[in-house]
């Protein structure tokens, strides 16, 4: 896809914390913007007010359908996020996750959508057995949110076989940054520990701290969607890694915020996550740019 002329985008889930920051991109660029979100985990005023907006909902095709036409390209977001929410309510997240993405892809065919970007998700990999991982590491997800994903992953894969839609899916590693949720299940461990801080509480770490996660800022993982959008070497239902290259302990990621800690039970989730993003690099000619302390700090600054 070209990258001067200027084009029509739907922003599936735009409300929410990643789309909202595509959006902002692509408002900047000048490209005419529809952010369809049923604002189940996003809120309106995340969305640009140069985009227009539409309250629908994915698990509803004929909702939904009329919102595709003359659309060039579909950023795909919406999604019930956190493995642990999936855990408990694994139908609800299922309906949303599959069928929804599903829906999506069927609406994009019918209208002639040029590509659609899938937002997927390191979980699928659960535990790999050899770390930094590459995206033909066997899929092992622990959690319905995982397999849920991954599912996404191959209906994308398989529209673009069967329909000639073209598709391409990034596995997002440990986003973070401002707008990030900050209530209940959806809540990352920064934003857990921001609100701790205002709070005055010491903060929670689930386990020993010693798991290690490679957070990568959502600045980074917006310009991959923008990328992924207009590669001309992508579309073919690859998916591709999303991460900083770099993991850091969750006790370490504390200690830049408090000293003040306080050890929980462990739950359910990978131990350790790092990308190897080079078909990132390679395909998309995407790296990360924002360094952690850069990200956190500003995260302190914002939430102050």
């Amino acid at each position: 896809m070209k990258k001067d002329k200027l084009k029509r985008y739907l922003v599936i889930g735009g409300a929410g914390f990643i789309g909202s920051h595509i959006t902002d991109r692509l408002v900047k660029s000048m490209h005419q913007v529809i952010v369809l979100d049923n604002l189940s985990t996003g809120t309106k005023k995340n969305i640009n007010p140069l985009a227009k907006f539409v309250k629908a909902d994915i698990r509803n095709l004929k909702q939904i359908t009329p919102y595709f036409k003359n659309i060039d390209g579909v950023f795909l977001l919406a999604a019930l996020p956190r493995v642990q929410y999936s855990i408990k309510y694994p139908a609800k997240t299922n309906r949303n996750n599959i069928e929804g993405v599903l829906n999506v892809l069927i609406a994009s065919q019918k209208a002639c959508v040029k590509r659609v970007v899938y937002s997927s998700s390191s979980s699928i990999y659960g535990n790999p057995k050899k770390l930094p991982v590459k995206e033909n590491s066997k899929p092992n997800p622990l959690s319905p949110y995982g397999l849920q994903k991954y599912a996404g992953e191959e209906y994308c894969k398989l529209f673009f076989l069967i329909h000639n839609l073209e598709t391409v899916s990034l596995r997002y590693f440990n986003a973070y940054g401002i707008r990030a949720s900050q209530k209940g299940a959806y809540a990352l461990v920064m934003m857990i520990f921001i609100n701790q801080l205002k709070k005055n509480q010491p903060l929670t770490i689930k386990g020993d701290g010693n798991q290690t996660r490679d957070f990568t800022h959502v600045y980074d993982i917006a310009r991959a969607n923008i990328l992924a959008m207009n590669s001309n070497k992508v579309g073919h239902g690859e998916a591709i890694n999303i991460g900083a290259g770099k993991n850091y302990s969750i006790n370490k990621i504390a200690s830049m915020f408090s000293d003040k800690i306080e050890y929980i039970p462990p739950v359910i989730e990978p131990h350790d996550t790092l990308a190897n993003n080079s078909l990132a690099k390679k395909l998309l000619n995407w790296s990360p740019r924002i360094k952690l302390e850069e990200g956190i700090n500003e995260l302190k600054k914002y939430y102050k």
